[in-house]
Formats: C-alpha cells, structure tokens, sequence
C-alpha cells in the first residue's frame, strides 16, 4: 500500500513537472537583459520537478523508500497554522497591487511565519516578535523587489511611482 503512495507522489510530481515545461512554451522565449527570457525559469522548474518525478517514481518501482524513519511531529495537520500561512498567499494576491511588491510580501511572510509559530505551539507571540517578522520580511522583499526591477527590468508593482519602493 505505502509504495503504491509513493508511486503516485512521483507521477504526481512527474505529471506537475510535465505541466510546467509544457505551460513554459507558451510564454514568450524573447531574449531580455542577461539574455534569457520570461520562459527560462518555468522551464527550469519544469525540467526539475520532471527530474524529481522520474527519480520517485522510479524508486517507488524498485520497491519503495526503503528504511525510513518515522516521521517527527504531529499525527495530523496544524490547521490554525495552515490558515495564517494560507492568510498570508491571499493578503499578498489582494494587496499586490495595493500597496506595491514589497509590503504585500512583507505582510505576506509575517502572516507566513506567525502560522509556522503557531504550529510549534508558540501562539500570537509578543509584539517584538510581530515587528522582527516584519522586519525580516522587509529584508528580504526589498532587496527582490530592486533586483527585479532595477538589475533585471521586469516591472513589479511598486507603492509609489518612483520604483525604489
């Protein structure tokens, strides 16, 4: 039974692999700065996870993953930490456009992270810990932010129309 899972977790992967380097070719292959395209990435992921699909599948074949160990955590999902994580993909969908690339993700990696807190039992946390999250969410999206726009010209949404932020 567990390696028939196994065998349909690496079709699984190997079918969404497939997917994604069949949707790359859909989008525009024109050459931009550092003369790669938009379809490069999808297509590298897409090899990738075919990749990893064919390697599952082909373990799972030969009789499955062979001396595992139990698996650590909880028997079931944290559903309460799933919500703040599935919080924070909404917010960012909603508020992209909003107030721009970089608070959106910076709201949505808070949201992220109080989920993944919330799921090691560590509840809302104090208010010093919401601002370090914001903090580092700042860090990160930032920094993205300029090296889309500014290193690679791919335009992303901004708060104001200056393009720094």
């Amino acid at each position: 039974m567990l390696v028939k899972r196994q065998a349909a977790l690496g079709a699984g992967v190997l079918a969404l692999g497939v997917f994604f380097a069949w949707g790359s070719t859909a989008i525009s292959s024109e050459a931009g700065y550092g003369g790669v395209g938009p379809n490069f990435l999808p297509l590298v992921t897409g090899l990738a996870l075919t990749a990893c699909g064919l390697g599952l599948l082909v373990e799972a074949c030969r009789g499955g993953f062979r001396d595992m160990e139990e698996p650590s955590g909880a028997a079931t999902g944290h559903w309460l930490g799933f919500a703040w994580v599935t919080a924070g993909i909404f917010a960012n969908a909603l508020l992209i456009e909003r107030v721009g690339f970089i608070l959106a993700c910076t709201i949505c990696f808070v949201l992220a992270v109080r989920g993944l807190r919330w799921s090691k039992g560590e509840g809302m946390g104090q208010a010093r810990q919401w601002v370090t999250d914001a903090l580092a969410g700042l860090a990160i999206s930032a920094p993205v932010f300029w090296l889309f726009t500014k290193a690679l010209s791919i335009s992303l949404p901004g708060l104001t129309t200056t393009g720094w932020i």
